[in-house]
């Protein structure tokens, strides 16, 4: 299991439809992970469990500020 955390720029298994980006920030971390995608901005909530399953690697690790 790959260590994430709030603000961390992840990459997932598949590509977002959008196509700007494969690139999210997460937003929100607890019992659910809440993503935005980097492209058009679109948020997308999972369970850590279902997200743990998508995440491919962390490509950037978050500052601790707030970029969304």
């Amino acid at each position: 299991m790959l260590d994430y955390d709030l603000y961390d720029i992840v990459e997932l298994k598949k590509p977002h439809p959008c196509k700007k980006s494969k690139y999210w920030q997460i937003i929100r971390t607890g019992a659910d992970i809440k993503i935005k995608c980097l492209g058009c901005g679109q948020v997308i909530m999972f369970d850590r469990k279902v997200f743990n399953k998508k995440l491919k690697k962390i490509i950037e690790k978050g500052n601790g500020n707030n970029d969304v």
